[in-house]
């Protein structure tokens, strides 16, 4: 038996049971092995200082989530336990599902910064993580910095947990396809730049083809008209177009350097390939998700909303995961990236501006899903017009209003609102449904109930709500 082994084991046999006690959990992530930090009362009172609580390395593998799990029922019940992690890349979630699986609650919280000076070691770090989540949890200690709160972690629904990795991998192949048409477009640009005149997109389907069969404006410009015809897709760029595009490729101005030519044609043709092949990929991926949307409560339940389309909600049901774990609207907002900062002192500064904390992609997803719901004839349309007057100011000079994205960030933060609304309604009926019984239709988003809504006759989606404790003021 090794040192540390037996120090371990001396430690573990010393410390009585702790029935009635909440043991705290810390678990510092690493990619082959963990280090778990153990804090209780009856712990910090034997030990006087966190640093000094027992702790335990584990391996990135079934036995050791078993010592691991077998540590803590030495001490407490299972159920007893908290954990608390970093979120830290991709290697806590095997273990996070092994904890969730035997019921043990799980909390996370964002990468915290380590004070300069402070000594760095995985078992100061678990430890620390321990000592965080007893005095929050424990002490009901209250930070200023949201960063540094736990937050509960559920387990995903069902169709989160399908779309999760699809509509990562998505985002990722969108990203690629991306790169290759931004340097299709640059090649276009040095070996044939008239093209654009003709066929404004130049990796379009009809475009690619063209480029693919005729990759120089010389193979181009003595071509064939059949064979120019023979390429094109449904019966455009029409005749009188292709013999344009030729007298152009005739006259171009693009690098004549044959050597140059040559390594052009060739990286463009391996571009074309992999441009259809991401593209193949993201269309299979948009029908399992398509499908998986159409029959998923939370699909049915966003794709109601005006604006929210399959693929955005799938987006929104990916990066919620369970809607549960938000306890109110505003930290949603916050996680989605659209919630306001801040900044006041006197009157010298007043300023509010968007977080730059919460999801990337889902600022993305509510942006675009805004500037096209806004285009349209629906309750957020005929909202931003109502407020661009009255939040923006007017240019003479253009003859429009400036400062359109205050608005936008308001739009998306009422879309924010009613999402949460309806999705913790249905969870919260889905809840208190019993065990095979038949479930109810989710509650969908009504124009005619949001329109009395805001003239007026507002009903809120809880009709009981929890009493309040009211304080009664003396008469005066």
């Amino acid at each position: 038996m090794t040192k540390r082994a037996a120090s371990q084991a001396t430690t573990l046999h010393s410390i009585p049971q702790l029935p009635d006690e909440t043991l705290y959990v810390g678990i510092d992530v690493g990619k082959y092995s963990h280090y778990a930090g153990f804090i209780s009362r009856t712990l910090l009172q034997r030990h006087h200082h966190f640093e000094g609580c027992p702790t335990l390395t584990f391996s990135q593998s079934r036995e050791g989530f078993s010592a691991l799990v077998g540590r803590i029922g030495e001490w407490v019940p299972l159920a007893q336990a908290t954990v608390l992690l970093e979120q830290t890349g991709h290697y806590h979630r095997v273990l996070v599902q092994y904890l969730q699986e035997l019921d043990i609650p799980v909390y996370i919280m964002p990468v915290q910064k380590r004070p300069v000076g402070l000594l760095k070691s995985d078992k100061r770090d678990a430890l620390s993580l321990a000592n965080h989540l007893y005095n929050q949890l424990e002490l009901g200690t209250q930070l200023p910095d949201t960063t540094h709160l736990v937050r509960r972690l559920l387990p995903p629904t069902e169709a989160a947990q399908q779309l999760k990795a699809w509509m990562q991998h998505r985002y990722e192949l969108i990203h690629e396809c991306t790169r290759r048409k931004n340097k299709l477009t640059a090649i276009c640009d040095e070996l044939f730049p008239e093209f654009v005149t003709v066929i404004k997109d130049p990796n379009g389907p009809t475009a690619l083809k063209l480029r693919e069969h005729f990759p120089t404006p010389q193979a181009m410009a003595t071509a064939p008209l059949a064979a120019l015809v023979a390429s094109r897709g449904r019966g455009l760029p029409s005749n009188a177009t292709l013999v344009k595009l030729q007298r152009l490729a005739a006259q171009s101005i693009g690098t004549k350097d044959l050597i140059r030519q040559r390594g052009l044609a060739l990286e463009q043709s391996q571009l074309v390939r992999e441009l259809r092949l991401f593209q193949d990929h993201v269309q299979q991926l948009d029908t399992e998700i398509l499908a998986v949307v159409a029959h998923a409560r939370e699909g049915q339940i966003l794709t109601s909303i005006p604006g929210i389309g399959p693929i955005q909600a799938a987006a929104i049901i990916a990066a919620i995961g369970n809607i549960l774990n938000f306890p109110t609207a505003a930290q949603l907002k916050a996680y989605c990236g659209w919630a306001p900062k801040v900044a006041q002192s006197g009157i010298s500064l007043n300023r509010a501006q968007l977080t730059p904390h919460g999801s990337r992609q889902m600022k993305q997803v509510f942006f675009l899903l805004v500037v096209h719901a806004i285009q349209q004839e629906n309750v957020w349309a005929r909202l931003y017009q109502r407020l661009v007057p009255k939040k923006c100011a007017f240019d003479d000079r253009y003859g429009s209003y400036r400062n359109k994205l205050k608005v936008i960030g308001r739009v998306a933060g009422q879309i924010i609102e009613l999402v949460y609304a309806l999705l913790k309604q249905d969870a919260e009926v889905l809840s208190q449904v019993p065990v095979g019984a038949v479930l109810p239709a989710p509650l969908c988003y009504d124009a005619d109930v949001h329109e009395r809504h805001v003239n007026g006759a507002y009903r809120p989606l809880k009709h009981n709500p929890p009493n309040r404790k009211l304080i009664l003021l003396p008469s005066p």
